[in-house]
């Protein structure tokens, strides 16, 4: 007479597999997500990196560092499979050669530029209010411009991307002749 169901061994066996399967899917994500991973290719390091080396989100009195993942990678699971797997197309261009060299890389910067900043308006800028929380900002203690821009900004349901493009990285250059690279002035 043929047992009804599945074996006990398979079974423990399954959850093994599952448990590993999933242990080493978040290992690699984790493993992706940081600035060193981000840094490891030349295209980011030579470029992208060194310009954020001289901003305040790399080094300022407080000693809080944002990293590549803190500012590309959302930290919500189903926000961050999306990017990770948006972030595939940039592996396929990596194995291309698309920006292997400073000039390949100037030469797209501004694409590249609007294919963040319209991620970043698109999604209400989630990945800067990680650090920079509407609720808890103290408005009498930033500079009166400040101050106003951000209320003024708020107010008319404006994003942290629509003013400060070019806060952690250079702008391209040709940001002058293209509206969409503008920042806002109010």
């Amino acid at each position: 007479m043929a047992k009804k169901g599945i074996p006990l061994s398979v079974l423990i066996i399954g959850v093994i597999l599952g448990i590993l399967f999933w242990g080493g899917f978040n290992w690699s994500l984790e493993l992706t997500n940081t600035e060193e991973f981000c840094i490891s290719c030349h295209e980011m390091r030579d470029n992208v990196y060194v310009e954020y080396k001289d901003t305040i989100h790399y080094n300022n009195r407080t000693g809080v560092r944002a990293t590549c993942p803190d500012c590309h990678v959302p930290r919500e699971w189903v926000y961050k499979i999306r990017r990770k797997i948006q972030a595939t197309n940039e592996l396929y261009h990596k194995v291309l050669g698309t920006i292997d060299t400073r000039e390949k890389f100037e030469a797209k910067r501004l694409e590249l530029a609007r294919h963040e900043w319209d991620r970043m308006k698109e999604n209400d800028s989630r990945e800067c209010r990680n650090c920079h929380n509407y609720d808890y900002m103290d408005y009498p203690s930033q500079g009166r411009r400040a101050m106003d821009n951000h209320i003024r900004g708020f107010d008319n349901s404006l994003t942290c991307i629509d003013c400060h493009k070019g806060v952690a990285h250079e702008l391209p250059d040709m940001y002058k002749d293209d509206a969409s690279a503008v920042i806002l002035k109010h």
